[in-house]
């Protein structure tokens, strides 16, 4: 592979990757995934991941939000906070948000307090949303139509429905992120049913490293840490699905992250 890929949502900022950070962004860069996007989860990490995507201009862009799991603690200093967040340049979307009953961490109504601030401020600075969902898919799409047309786009970041999900989220308008889950035989079945319907100007890829490390990884690494060194791999298993080249999927991968994040440099690829 000769084109360069983007993993629009690694955690970077996770205390795994506290002891040898610099290594694991030089190994992505080595197989070509020369640009990440850093994902926010709550203030703490936001305020990290924009230290470091600072830190490494024109390699590393981040998020800056609240995920569903911290809702209960969100309040008006919280959007403040993110708002000054998002007015730097190098923190692309808001985010990660979202909703999430399966384990419901913060109560449901909370969540979606915290949904709703977070995409009035995203249509405020006219930044993307960084978009999570899990079995909430009624209540998440109903906010999302509520917002429909006055957002500047957004990502379904990893997606992990299957076909009726997709329709939903495409004529939302959403782009669709897409993890090492399409490589897990025992839960990815309807993900990998999905992939080739996800038009190509809507598919982005991401690790969501250190989570989600690809089940059929060979060899697996004994800490089980995913890193963005693997999102070839992943890419690779897309590419088949689609029944596309791997430059193919690389290319409008890549095309459609600079669209939707605004990431206008290209780094020198070796």
């Amino acid at each position: 592979m000769h084109t360069e890929l983007i993993d629009i949502g690694s955690n970077l900022t996770h205390e795994s990757f506290a002891g040898d950070r610099a290594e694991v962004i030089e190994r992505a860069a080595a197989v070509l995934v020369t640009r990440q996007i850093v994902t926010g989860a709550d203030l703490a990490s936001s305020r990290a991941a924009s230290a470091l995507a600072a830190a490494h201009a024109r390699v590393l862009w981040s998020t800056a939000g609240v995920h569903p799991h911290h809702a209960a603690g969100f309040g008006p200093a919280s959007s403040e906070e993110l708002r000054e967040l998002l007015h730097r340049p190098h923190v692309v979307a808001v985010g990660e948000c979202g909703l999430d009953y399966h384990r419901n961490f913060s109560p449901p109504a909370a969540q979606r307090g915290a949904f709703v601030a977070q995409m009035e401020l995203a249509a405020a600075v006219a930044k993307p949303v960084f978009l999570h969902q899990r079995d909430a898919h009624q209540d998440f799409t109903a906010i999302l139509r509520e917002f429909h047309g006055r957002l500047v786009g957004g990502v379904a970041h990893c997606f992990t429905g299957g076909v009726a999900e997709l329709e939903d989220y495409l004529a939302l308008g959403l782009c669709i992120g897409v993890t090492g889950w399409v490589c897990d035989e025992r839960r990815g079945g309807d993900l990998r049913a999905a992939v080739p319907r996800i038009p190509a100007d809507r598919l982005m890829l991401e690790t969501d490293a250190p989570y989600l490390l690809p089940r059929d990884l060979v060899p697996r690494p004994k800490s089980r840490r995913n890193e963005p060194m693997h999102l070839p791999h992943i890419a690779r298993k897309i590419a088949q699905l689609r029944n596309q080249s791997l430059e193919d999927l690389a290319a409008s991968s890549t095309r459609t992250a600079v669209g939707l994040f605004g990431l206008d440099h290209r780094p020198n690829l070796r």
